[in-house]
């Protein structure tokens, strides 16, 4: 196990980005996991975007899978409703259209968790196209429209 891994991992969890990127640039390598097996980006503060970018930036890979569970980052931020650290794993190369264990995509996860603005995003971000509920995908319902519509529908099945 490399020796700063489990000080990377413990900084990224605990939300410190002076101490994340202190830990980078004196040369801790951002996929190395700690002694538990997960990577920093598995165990990051998901509501530190800051983290996120950090570690993307330094090479922190977006789509590594739990080996028991098969969740991926976007899969934590979607179900927790953190939209700005699932926007910097997306333009990361996350992927989206991924299943955990039990087949959910990390839209599934936001919608479970009423995560409108999350879920929005996902949508919006697949062209509409993923998870199981109802989307708009008429010619004029451009990626703001569908957000509309589909926040429309996670209101209505809230209340």
């Amino acid at each position: 196990m490399e020796p700063s891994a489990d000080w990377l991992a413990t900084a990224a969890a605990r939300g410190r980005v002076e101490e994340v990127r202190a830990l980078l640039e004196a040369g801790a390598p951002p996929n190395a996991p700690n002694s538990y097996g997960r990577r920093p980006i598995q165990v990051m503060m998901m509501g530190s975007a800051r983290v996120a970018e950090l570690l993307l930036l330094h090479g922190a890979e977006p789509n590594c899978a739990d080996p028991a569970t098969l969740t991926r980052p976007v899969h934590d931020a979607a179900r927790e409703g953190f939209l700005d650290t699932l926007v910097a794993l997306h333009r990361a190369g996350a992927r989206l259209d991924v299943r955990d264990a039990w087949g959910r995509l990390p839209v599934d996860l936001a919608e479970e968790r009423g995560h409108c603005h999350v879920a929005g995003y996902l949508r919006a971000a697949a062209g509409g196209t993923t998870g199981s509920s109802p989307t708009r995908t008429d010619a004029a319902g451009g990626p703001s429209e569908m957000i509309g519509s589909h926040l429309w529908v996670c209101r209505r099945r809230q209340g």
